[in-house]
């Protein structure tokens, strides 16, 4: 007999709820494509906005049965219902990921949020404490961890290719907000420059922390202490738009960290350099199936994504062959279908890939200490400050 699509079994699609993203938003829309991009997920419902229109609107333009005005309303309907969701997606503003959040933990269904974790520290840590007592998962959508040639560069360090590291310079670099674009009432520049909103850091908070996320996602080293300058370079700006690190890491290694929304000429410049007693490695997002490793006293070399040289770590979050790119979405679907390999192993009692990997309500707590040391560092020109992790 032929075997058809029909006779092979398959784990179940994850039901998803969204909190956010509905019509004109920019982050839902990528969160809805990674997580189907996979085909782990199913979207089921969704509060798309706070205004019911808008919600039932955005659920119409994508076909999603159930919509809510209420995430209060939703969580509680949806913990109810035999059918209802097993996880939900966060894009909200920031100000909104913690009173989201609480209200899915308490009731047992999966988190994936967006970052940073919250838009102050003492409502991280609240959150972080919800996470623990809670049997649900918490995922934060640092999305560059999910590259190929991150999870290469991340095996290289761990292996010990690179040596004892010592220096890490990580920037992020776009030039968006270079004009006061918010004034025009464009919407992302509207909420991400309101610190109501955005919290008290904006580019500090909005790139800064993926770029302090990537460099201890790869290296496994932890900051000591910063001191950061930050400058508001728009005149009227009430958040950061520019922001130069000096990092010191537990175990005596130094970093430098530099975020900017007003750099004139780049678009999504994220860039890693790590350097250790042996070799050091440099990659950038705007190519990121390319990793540069220098071999100290030896010729320069490049890995590719999919290429000879290689390893597990990249291959398992690969999909398609050395040549062909993969980027910013398939980077966050790795994400994603790493989670699901989480909430489906929970589901089925089975047992889970040790190699899975994601960034949890830890590295989200980390986060916005970063910001919160950054702000407090530069209010005291440019001071030596310890994270209050």
């Amino acid at each position: 007999m032929a075997i058809t699509a029909a006779h092979v079994a398959r784990a179940p699609r994850i039901r998803l709820g969204m909190v956010g993203g509905g019509r004109d938003a920019f982050i839902g829309a990528v969160h809805r494509s990674a997580a189907r991009l996979d085909d782990h997920y199913d979207l089921v419902a969704g509060c798309f906005s706070s205004s019911a229109e808008k919600s039932i609107a955005s659920a119409a333009d994508l076909g999603v049965a159930r919509a809510y005005a209420d995430f209060t309303e939703m969580a509680m309907r949806e913990a109810r219902r035999k059918d209802g969701i097993e996880a939900v997606a966060i894009v909200t503003p920031n100000h909104m990921h913690a009173p989201v959040a609480l209200q899915f933990l308490k009731r047992g269904i999966h988190v994936i949020c967006d970052k940073p974790l919250t838009h102050t520290l003492a409502e991280a840590r609240k959150l972080a404490k919800a996470a623990e007592a809670s049997d649900a998962i918490f995922a934060l959508t640092h999305n560059y961890t999910g590259y190929p040639m991150i999870r290469q560069a991340k095996a290289m360090v761990q292996a010990g290719d690179l040596g004892e590291i010592r220096l890490v310079q990580v920037e992020y670099a776009q030039d968006w907000l270079a004009e006061p674009i918010e004034a025009s009432g464009q919407k992302q520049a509207d909420w991400r420059t309101d610190p109501a909103r955005s919290g008290a850091g904006g580019s500090t908070g909005d790139i800064g922390t993926h770029a302090f996320n990537l460099a201890g996602f790869v290296t496994g080293l932890s900051v000591q202490e910063l001191a950061a300058d930050l400058q508001a370079f728009v005149p009227g700006r009430r958040v950061d738009d520019n922001g130069h690190v000096l990092l010191r890491y537990q175990g005596g290694a130094r970093g430098m960290l530099w975020c900017s929304q007003v750099a004139a000429g780049q678009e999504n410049g994220l860039r890693l350099r790590v350097y250790g007693t042996k070799a050091g490695i440099e990659w950038e997002q705007e190519n990121p199936n390319y990793l540069m490793v220098g071999p100290l006293g030896q010729p320069k070399y490049r890995l590719t994504r999919g290429g000879a040289g290689s390893g597990d770590s990249a291959a398992r979050v690969t999909r398609i062959p050395a040549g062909h790119p993969e980027g910013y979405l398939e980077g966050f679907a790795n994400i994603y279908s790493e989670i699901a390999r989480v909430i489906v192993a929970r589901r089925d009692g089975t047992a889970l890939d040790p190699a899975v990997t994601f960034p949890g309500v830890k590295e989200g707590v980390e986060g916005v200490a970063f910001v919160d040391a950054c702000i407090r560092s530069s209010a005291r020109n440019a001071a030596w400050v310890k994270l209050n992790v």
